[in-house]
C-alpha cells in the first residue's frame, strides 16, 4: 500500500523501560528503529501530530514532550483552547489534585469543535495529507481526549443525561474477593472523596470527550475520501490502554482488570477480506510493528516481539493461538509487581509471582 495513517487515543511510549518512563528510550537503545522510522527507510514522508510518544497530559500539551525527533520528517504540536483559554474554568474532583491524575471536566459553551486541541490536530493531519497526497506517506496522528481532564464543547455533554451515567454495581464484600494488590491502584472507590453525584457527572464527561472525538477522527477519514486516498490508504486505530469508570470500585488505569487492559484495534486495508468484521482473536499492540510493515512490504528488523495479523484481516475467525500480557506495578508504599496473560476464554493474573496472590476470570 502506498499510504498508511495511524490514529492514536493517548498513545504511549512502547520500549525497554516502560515501568517507570524516567529515560527516554535512545538512552538505552540509541540505533533502535521505530515503526515510522522504518518507512522512511523506505521511502516514506514520516510525520506526528499531537501526542504519539509519552509526555505529561495536559502540561505538554503544545509540546514535542518525549518525542524521538529521528521518527520523523515533520512534528506538529497542536494547543486549543482547552488549553490556551479554560484550564482554570476545569471543575477538579477532588481539587487538591492536577488535571492530569484528576477526575476533572468542563462543557465549553462557546468554543467550537476546531478550537479545541483534537479539532486543531485533525485540522492539522487533513493539511498534511493534502500537501503529501502525491508520495507515500506515514501519518501518525495523536489524538489527546478521552484523557482527562475531560474538556469538550457543549453539544457533546448533551448527548448524555446523568440517568443514563448509573455507577456500577458493586458487591458489598467485592474488597475480599480478590487480592489486595489488584485494588492498590490509587483510585479506589470512594475516590478521594467524590460524590456519587460528581462520579456521574465524570461518566457523562468521559463519554461526551469519547463522541467529540470520534467527529475528529470522522473528519480525518471523509478527507481521505476527498482526497481520492482512501482505496490506497492502510488506516489504524488504537489506545494504549483501557479505563475503569467505577467497575471493581476503580477509577482510571493501571491494572490488570479488562477494563483497564483491554483497547480498541481497527485495522482497514483496502484489499483484506475481512474488513468490517470483529475478530474474538486475542492480539498485542507489539503485533502491530510486523502487521504494518507486513502490509505495506517494507523491510522490518530483526527481532520484533510481535506477529503480523494480516491472517485475521483476511479471515477474522483464522486459526490463532497467541495470548497477549499485561503488567503494572502497584501504587502503595509496598510495590507490588502484577503480572496477567489473557486468551481468548481466560485471564490469569499473579502478583509478586503469586506470593501476594493470584486471580483467574
Amino acid at each position: 500500500m502506498r499510504n498508511l495513517l495511524v490514529l492514536f487515543l493517548m498513545a504511549t511510549l512502547g520500549w525497554a523501560k516502560v515501568m517507570d518512563l524516567t529515560y527516554h528510550f535512545r538512552q538505552g537503545l540509541p540505533n533502535v528503529v521505530t515503526l515510522p522510522q522504518a518507512f522512511m527507510k523506505a521511502g516514506y514522508f514520516a510525520a506526528r501530530v499531537g501526542k504519539i510518544y509519552h509526555y505529561g497530559n495536559p502540561g505538554d500539551i503544545g509540546t514535542s514532550g518525549a518525542d524521538d525527533p529521528a521518527s520523523w520528517n515533520q512534528v506538529v504540536n497542536p494547543a486549543g483552547r482547552d488549553k490556551t483559554a479554560l484550564e482554570s474554568d476545569i471543575l477538579v474532583y477532588p481539587p487538591t489534585t492536577g488535571l492530569g491524575s484528576s477526575m476533572s471536566l468542563l462543557a465549553d459553551r462557546t468554543g467550537k469543535d476546531e478550537e479545541h486541541t483534537d479539532g486543531k490536530v485533525a485540522t492539522e493531519a487533513i493539511k498534511l495529507m493534502e500537501s503529501n497526497k502525491d508520495k507515500p506517506f506515514f501519518l501518525a496522528v495523536g489524538f489527546y481526549k478521552p484523557h482527562c481532564p475531560w474538556v469538550a464543547p457543549q453539544k457533546w455533554f448533551e448527548l448524555y443525561s446523568l440517568e443514563q451515567e448509573a455507577l456500577p454495581p458493586i458487591a458489598p464484600n467485592w474488597k475480599s474477593t480478590v487480592p489486595a494488590a489488584a485494588l492498590d491502584t490509587g483510585a479506589v472507590w470512594p475516590y478521594r472523596g467524590v460524590t456519587p453525584t460528581q462520579a456521574q457527572e465524570c461518566r457523562r464527561a468521559y463519554h461526551a470527550t469519547i463522541s467529540y472525538v470520534d467527529s475528529q477522527i470522522g473528519r480525518v477519514v471523509e478527507a481521505l475520501d476527498r482526497l481520492g486516498l482512501a482505496k490506497n490508504t492502510i488506516i489504524v486505530f488504537i489506545s494504549d490502554h483501557g479505563y475503569h469508570l467505577g467497575e471493581h470500585g476503580l477509577w482510571m488505569k493501571q491494572t490488570c482488570f479488562e477494563e483497564a487492559a483491554r483497547i480498541p484495534l481497527f485495522i482497514v486495508d483496502p484489499r483484506a477480506s475481512a474488513n468490517g468484521k470483529i475478530s474474538k482473536r486475542t492480539v498485542e499492540l507489539v503485533d502491530l510493528y510486523p502487521t504494518l510493515t507486513d502490509l505495506a512490504g517494507v523491510k522490518a528488523p530483526e527481532g520484533l516481539e510481535g506477529v503480523s495479523l494480516r491472517p485475521l484481516l483476511d479471515n477474522a475467525e483464522a486459526q490463532w493461538s497467541r495470548a497477549a500480557y499485561t503488567q503494572t506495578v502497584t501504587k502503595g508504599k509496598d510495590k507490588v509487581q502484577g503480572y496477567s496473560v489473557r486468551t481468548e476464554r481466560w485471564r490469569f493474573t499473579e502478583w509478586q509471582n503469586g506470593e501476594k496472590g493470584m486471580e483467574l476470570y
